[in-house]
């Protein structure tokens, strides 16, 4: 059945299909190339891998079968077959071999995915269903969290074949749909929107002050007469938040804050204002601003920002401390004085709620009727399925709603069984693509998701209700208009956090003894330099060959110092133009890429190669066979990483990969675990002890032996060190483009790149080249191709 499926799609003539089950011994271009560079290792005597080739049939049609001739296709073609050791074919006759195959192998992978289709079905992941709520019903509630987190394939969590349907995962839903409609059908009158004027000072310290005394000193702060309080060091001190204020309602905030620099010698002094509940998980506690606090005269600040539920806020200083001095002394250091904040709201754009005003208008929740849940039904209905609804669409919806209100039950909780069924129905959480060209609404849902993570807006759904979306024209145009909303700031997040990573960049805290610089402003600025470089691409246009190198970095003064950058002040991010004595240009030496390479106390060249390979050149390696153990490099300073890998390779069941992976991340060696320049590692034992002052504290570390960056790749060329390895890496441009083009048409889609999107991916490039591979150019390429426009 699937066979004549196959055959139909491709109308395949008989003597086409005769040639697709020749064996290997009746194909007489490739025989004599197995014979005479395969067989010796895959034969039925020695079969490395588990794989036997002298026997082998070729059947393209059977996919297993294919499957294992493409593997053998891919790895003639990475040159990995034959190993380096034995005699190598001769490049015409190793090139005449993989095009025989690869021309063998291609009608049927193409039919194969013409009848199945290239994505299977497929789900909201829990950041489209937050994203997908907030733009339908304007829903803050955090909803993301109330879900399991989605399984990640191909580095992409928007894969269809990962995301799998649970009874536990359903449950999760309706909790999260009861979350979202407790937002919109909120009780009470409006909620008052408060001015509150809010002292720092402590409750617990002002119970504790004598009769007329208003200066009192801890370690870390001092309360002045006014009740101004200055923060005067870093690190981990008792947190002072504001606990006058705790916000009575969930929702937006105006926050004012007026604060100064005393005693910096007329420089700024940066901190760090926190929101959120501050609870034990600190779910949603997070940096909402890096504020640069005048010298001497006070300035104000203003943010928005939403709190949860008796949410509150709290500042934190970076580079400044006074560790040592004691309570009862007197201190003229600098520090950060705050006279002052000021809270205001909730600030509510509409009341009632905009998702409830959005379903009802007007309707009051005790008296609705059955007409007006059928009106909210049809109105959220047309917008969550993202298509044109029928009658029979919301029929079951009406049903349950109508069931409840036969039973007794409130109007609201009867309307609530009716959305909650919207939420939780199959047309909501899935995907729906039929085999063949999307329809105009299922290609306008794709694109939005590409760039929005979230559902069409009116303007994208009203062409595809006409049908215009499918003329290249239109569709270009969309594009372009879509990158150019506040919305897309999703696709740089999403597409950058899992490409490259940065989602990790919390998974390792770096040793304060070896890195006591690493404070949360720097690792606030790591994420947003590596984002706002990729946003600088692809507005711009700009070649991805500067993903490898680029004679700019997105900086702001506190990275900028890090980097040993001069002349950028202030904490407002900007582009700078980097010389050659800067060691920085592309993303491989942006520090937010360092350090999710790094596990926080030591660096490891197979990890960054590995990561290089797979994110950057596009030729990831295979995970290592279970019982190898890993590579842990010495920080005590006895041995470097290049010894132990060294040692590593001499195992022949490692040494095919580790050439690959190891002289890359060798390259790399020269940036530590939070992507500082060095010239010799830091180490814990060994070596000549350094003792410097961070953050008030007194930190130490030694000296540890010289870093060496240079390297051998795997076809002979040698590099010096990173600057020359990119170089290498740049004399094949178009293999850089090929990766990231296939990156982008794995997350545009939900599926990974198989055999038969070869001619696609081509495609794509060709068309990206005429632009020299601008990102942005790369974009409307994957989107105007037709692996997007089909399932």
């Amino acid at each position: 059945m699937i066979q004549n499926a196959i055959f139909g799609a491709c109308s395949l003539s008989g003597a086409m299909l005769a040639a697709l089950s020749l064996s290997c011994a009746a194909a007489p271009d490739r025989t004599p190339f197995l014979e005479n560079h395969c067989f010796d290792c895959h034969d039925s005597t020695e079969q490395k891998g588990k794989l036997r080739l002298d026997n082998l049939k070729f059947d393209p049609t059977d996919a297993a079968n294919a499957k294992t001739w493409i593997q053998v296709l891919e790895r003639v073609e990475a040159n990995e077959m034959p190993p380096k050791k034995k005699d190598r074919p001769p490049e015409p006759e190793r090139a005449a071999f993989i095009q025989s195959l690869a021309r063998d192998l291609m009608p049927a992978e193409t039919a194969r995915q013409k009848a199945e289709g290239r994505v299977v079905l497929r789900r909201l992941n829990r950041t489209e269903y937050q994203n997908t709520l907030h733009d339908l019903l304007g829903v803050d509630t955090d909803l993301k969290s109330l879900l399991p987190e989605d399984t990640t394939a191909l580095g992409f969590d928007n894969i269809g074949e990962a995301l799998h349907l649970s009874s536990v995962l359903m449950e999760r839903y309706l909790e999260a749909a009861d979350a979202a409609l407790d937002e919109i059908f909120v009780k009470g009158p409006r909620p008052e929107t408060k001015k509150w004027d809010v002292t720092l000072v402590p409750q617990r310290l002002r119970k504790d002050l004598p009769p007329g005394k208003r200066d009192y000193r801890l370690s870390h702060i001092q309360i002045l007469p006014d009740d101004t309080v200055v923060f005067v060091s870093t690190g981990t001190f008792q947190p002072v938040t504001l606990e006058q204020f705790r916000a009575p309602v969930a929702g937006r905030y105006h926050i004012r804050i007026s604060c100064y620099a005393g005693n910096s010698g007329g420089k700024p002094i940066t901190f760090a204002w926190y929101c959120g509940s501050f609870d034990s998980s600190n779910a949603n506690t997070h940096v909402a601003a890096l504020i640069d606090a005048p010298p001497e005269y006070p300035a104000v600040f203003e943010l928005n920002e939403y709190l949860p539920l008796r949410g509150t806020m709290k500042p934190i200083l970076f580079g400044i401390g006074s560790h040592e001095t004691k309570p009862d002394e007197d201190y003229t250091g600098p520090g950060v004085a705050i006279p002052w904040v000021e809270v205001e709201g909730p600030i509510l754009d509409t009341w009632p709620p905009m998702g409830r005003q959005h379903l009802l208008g007007d309707v009051d929740l005790k008296a609705g009727t059955l007409p007006d849940a059928e009106k909210a039904l049809r109105w959220l209905a047309a917008r969550a399925f993202r298509r044109g609804i029928t009658d029979a669409d919301v029929a079951p919806y009406l049903a349950l709603t109508e069931s409840a209100l036969d039973a007794g039950k409130p109007f609201e909780e009867a309307l609530r069984a009716g959305i909650k069924g919207v939420l939780c129905s199959p047309d909501f959480l899935f995907f729906r693509e039929s085999p063949a060209a999307l329809d105009s609404f299922a290609l306008a849902s794709r694109l939005s998701y590409l760039l929005w993570s979230s559902p069409p807006d009116d303007a994208l759904l009203r062409v595809a209700l006409n049908g215009e979306i499918r003329k290249p024209a239109v569709l270009r145009a969309q594009v372009e208009r879509m990158l150019s909303d506040a919305k897309a700031a999703r696709f740089t997040e999403n597409f950058t956090g899992q490409w490259l990573g940065l989602r990790n960049i919390d998974f390792t805290t770096p040793d304060k003894k070896l890195y006591p610089e690493h404070d949360d402003a720097l690792q606030v600025a790591m994420l947003r330099e590596t984002r706002l470089f990729f946003d600088e691409l692809l507005k711009n246009d700009l070649g991805v060959a500067n993903i490898v190198d680029s004679d700019f970095a997105m900086l702001n003064e506190r990275l900028a110092q890090h980097y040993g950058i001069e002349g950028v002040v202030g904490q407002q991010f900007r582009r700078v133009a980097l010389k050659p004595e800067d060691h920085r240009g592309g993303v491989l030496t942006q520090a937010a890429i360092l350090k999710i390479t790094a596990n926080g106390t030591n660096t490891s060249p197979v990890v960054r190669g590995n990561w290089v390979l797979k994110n950057i050149v596009g030729r990831p390696v295979k995970p290592p066979p279970p019982n190898v153990p890993a590579i842990e490099p010495d920080i005590r300073g006895a041995t470097t990483i290049r010894e132990q890998i060294a040692k590593h390779r001499e195992l022949e069941s490692c040494s095919v990969c580790h050439d690959r992976m190891d002289p890359l991340g060798l390259a790399l060696e020269n940036y530590d675990v939070i992507g500082g320049w060095r010239k010799n590692y830091r180490s814990v034992g060994q070596g000549q002890q350094v003792k410097i002052q961070v953050d008030g504290r007194g930190v130490q570390y030694r000296i540890g032996p010289p870093v060496d960056p240079s390297g051998v790749l795997p076809d002979g060329r040698a590099f010096s060190d990173l600057d020359a390895l990119k170089k290498l890496l740049l004399q094949d441009k178009p293999q850089i483009a090929r990766c990231v083009a296939e990156k982008l048409l794995t997350y545009a889609t939900g599926a990974g790149i198989t055999f038969a999107d070869r001619p696609t991916v081509e495609a794509i490039l060709q068309q990206a080249a005429k632009k020299d591979y601008g990102l942005r150019s790369l974009v409307h390429a994957v989107v105007e191709s037709p692996a997007f426009l089909a399932k």
